[in-house]
């Protein structure tokens, strides 16, 4: 893993005080929210949520997910497209009705989420998950149909018969939360495309920070900003297909990706 960013991410999680899974899903589920992206340096992260998890915040400060000792977790995701990519190329061309499915796994807890990430009339991201036991195949039956019945409700279209592995994701998250608003910290982000085998690792300065609320600005985004942070046209899934696959249309994600990762895979 990216050595500085995750130093970094898990030096600001340790410094937080800490908020439980349960009091977080209570406070601030956000399973419908507006994501922001940053594309962070590290000096700049810290002094951020160092803001954030300062005690004398006027509505108190930030805490800092844990579960079981830990606060910084390890992610694993497996991204499913059509054979043509339809899901990347919806987003390229900012269709209203465009989707991600992905399989993601919390590493530490062995805990496994088939999720679907859709797009709301606001612009917002609406998410479904179905758990996933041991015995589970990410695309089953069960999966399936759960994908079939979402789209068909949000979207009043037919779900893709052809869906395979495109994208795996890696890498370790940490999360601050206050009422409705989370910031997630992610470092160390390592992607391989499985069509081909070929891998792309972020910029080991760079800690990748989401902002998601109710609300299209938050205090980590003006924080941000006043560091001179702006968002960036950045995803996981599309940017770094962006680099991998260079012959694709990618030009909106293709300038944040080069800074998130280098031009160079291997």
């Amino acid at each position: 893993m990216s050595a500085e960013a995750v130093r970094a991410v898990k030096e600001a999680a340790w410094g937080a005080d800490p908020i439980s899974l349960a009091e977080l899903n209570e406070r601030s589920s956000l399973l419908t929210r507006f994501d922001r992206s940053y594309l962070v340096p590290v000096s700049a992260f810290l002094h951020v949520v160092g803001s954030l998890t300062d005690s004398g915040r006027p509505s108190g400060p930030f805490r800092a997910l844990a579960i079981g000792g830990i606060r910084a977790f390890r992610y694993h995701s497996v991204y499913y497209d059509t054979p043509a990519l339809r899901s990347f190329h919806d987003h390229r061309q900012g269709r209203r009705l465009r989707f991600k499915v992905r399989e993601r796994v919390y590493e530490d807890s062995g805990e496994r989420q088939f999720e679907i990430k859709l797009k709301g009339a606001r612009g917002d991201t609406v998410k479904h998950r179905l758990a996933l036991t041991g015995a589970d195949t990410p695309l089953g039956p069960a999966q399936r149909v759960f994908l079939a019945d979402t789209l068909r409700r949000a979207y009043a279209i037919d779900a893709p018969d052809a869906l395979g592995p495109s994208l795996s994701t890696d890498y370790l998250r940490a999360t601050f939360v206050a009422d409705g608003q989370r910031v997630t910290c992610d470092a160390g982000l390592v992607c391989v495309d499985l069509a081909g085998g070929r891998v792309v690792r972020a910029d080991a300065g760079l800690v990748l920070v989401e902002t998601k609320s109710a609300e299209h600005l938050t205090e980590a985004d003006r924080l941000l900003h006043a560091h001179r942070v702006r968002p960036a046209v950045f995803t996981k899934y599309c940017g770094a297909l962006a680099v991998l696959r260079p012959a694709l249309p990618a030009n909106r994600w293709r300038r944040a990706a080069h800074r998130a990762f280098g031009a160079v895979a291997h």
